[in-house]
């Protein structure tokens, strides 16, 4: 294995500790969402939606997933009521996904367990460390969005 350089070996750390976090998030996600009939992947579909109908090809360049995962999921969704597929102005044949009166419901219920764990896993990190941890992040995905040649997703923040 090649020799990496200092810069080259922090990078590497902080992507490993990337996809370790990843991992317990959506695990953390799991837990959270199943309360109310919903995964991860499930809660992040409706998240994108809460905005307003979007075309499954839009909600996956948002979460930066693979169009057919996305459909999966949105169908998924669609079946159990969360969310139902309705037309779209801008294309005949791409419908758009869009949030139902139960979807919007079990939407809420899980941004109201998500603050309380966010201010709870929040509050136990010093303010400024949590403020450069997500700098950092922040800036490595930028930059990887350039050297990738991708189009910078929206993100709040």
């Amino acid at each position: 294995m090649p020799s990496l350089t200092r810069k080259a070996e922090t990078f590497s750390a902080l992507v490993l500790e990337v996809f370790q976090l990843n991992g317990l998030l959506l695990q953390a996600g799991d837990r959270l969402s199943a309360p109310a009939g919903l995964t991860s992947a499930r809660w992040q579909v409706l998240g994108v939606i809460d905005h307003g109908p979007a075309t499954v090809a839009a909600v996956a360049r948002t979460m930066g997933l693979a169009r057919q995962s996305v459909q999966q999921t949105a169908d998924a969704l669609a079946k159990e009521g969360f969310v139902e597929y309705v037309d779209n102005p801008h294309h005949q044949r791409a419908k758009c996904v869009s949030l139902t009166a139960a979807g919007r419901r079990a939407l809420r219920k899980v941004e109201q367990a998500h603050a309380a764990w966010a201010d709870r896993l929040g509050a136990s990190i010093a303010p400024a460390l949590l403020a450069a941890a997500v700098e950092g992040v922040r800036e490595a995905r930028l930059r990887l969005e350039k050297d990738l040649g991708v189009e910078a997703r929206p993100h709040e923040g």
